[in-house]
């Protein structure tokens, strides 16, 4: 038996019954870090087998899983915090345990980027996680060109040390957007910080963040703002706090036209 085991973002106290039953009955443990892991379960006073299972040695892992389940061994797959595989090593594990016909079940718990949308207050009916954004500048730009008229809302994991050129990197690509940094989830100092992404996010930068960004307001809104003259349509980002020139710029994007278009009805405003 195999079992993808969802372990405590912040606080300890975050883990389920049932995710503790499995880790006591388990044969084996397979986790990212086994310093970080063997500190939970010494919370709980578990002693377990603690075997690595990280992105650098995955096949390896799996192929350890996979004949230790054959022998019937109860093997459970954890990460650092939160749920495997979602921003975390246990991707390739999934694919080979498919390919090899071996079952594997999940036991649900806690995941940062839930929490993160709940704390922002921005719309979370539907929303599009893309988790940490490429390091190359180019790949970068090419995932958020992509995302750029998507009207759900979209959420990133950062690291604070990439924290200001990932909102850059926002702006430069989809413009001036109401934004949450959320950070610290479930620990003491907890924050959510609400700002724009042409402000710029201005609080501290220390812990995990995940990034909640408004989604398109225009594809949203069903063609509702291009529905307006041009005239109103600046306007109607301009009485949102825009200043001219950032109304203008997204109001001919909205449009598809160009700005200079745009400049010359708007010359009064």
């Amino acid at each position: 038996m195999i079992e993808f085991v969802a372990t405590p973002i912040g606080n300890l106290k975050d883990i389920t019954l049932r995710a503790l039953d499995a880790l006591r009955a388990a044969d084996a443990v397979f986790c990212e870090d086994t310093r970080h892991t063997l500190a939970l379960l010494s919370a709980y006073e578990i002693r377990k087998p603690l075997y690595s299972c990280h992105k650098f040695n995955e096949r390896e892992a799996a192929e350890k899983m996979i004949a230790m389940s054959r022998e019937g061994k109860h093997v459970c797959v954890v990460s650092d915090a939160g749920m495997p595989v979602i921003s975390d090593p246990g991707r390739e594990v999934c694919r080979m345990l498919r390919e090899a016909g071996e079952p594997y079940t999940v036991l649900p718990g806690a995941c940062a980027f839930p929490c993160a949308l709940v704390l922002s207050a921005l719309p979370a009916d539907r929303f599009v996680f893309l988790g940490f954004l490429p390091e190359r500048a180019s790949e970068r730009r090419e995932i958020l060109s992509r995302c750029a008229a998507y009207p759900e809302t979209l959420v990133f994991h950062c690291a604070p040390h990439d924290l200001d050129e990932t909102v850059a990197a926002l702006f430069g690509t989809l413009g001036d957007r109401r934004a949450c940094a959320v950070r610290e989830i479930t620990k003491l100092h907890e924050e959510s910080v609400a700002f724009t992404l042409s402000a710029g996010y201005r609080g501290e930068k220390r812990g995990e963040f995940v990034l909640v960004v408004e989604g398109n307001r225009e594809k949203a809104s069903g063609g509702e703002l291009s529905a307006l003259s041009p005239r109103e349509h600046v306007l109607h980002y301009m009485r949102e706090g825009l200043d001219k020139k950032e109304a203008l710029k997204r109001a001919a994007r909205d449009r598809g036209v160009a700005k200079s278009e745009l400049y010359r009805e708007t010359l009064d405003l």
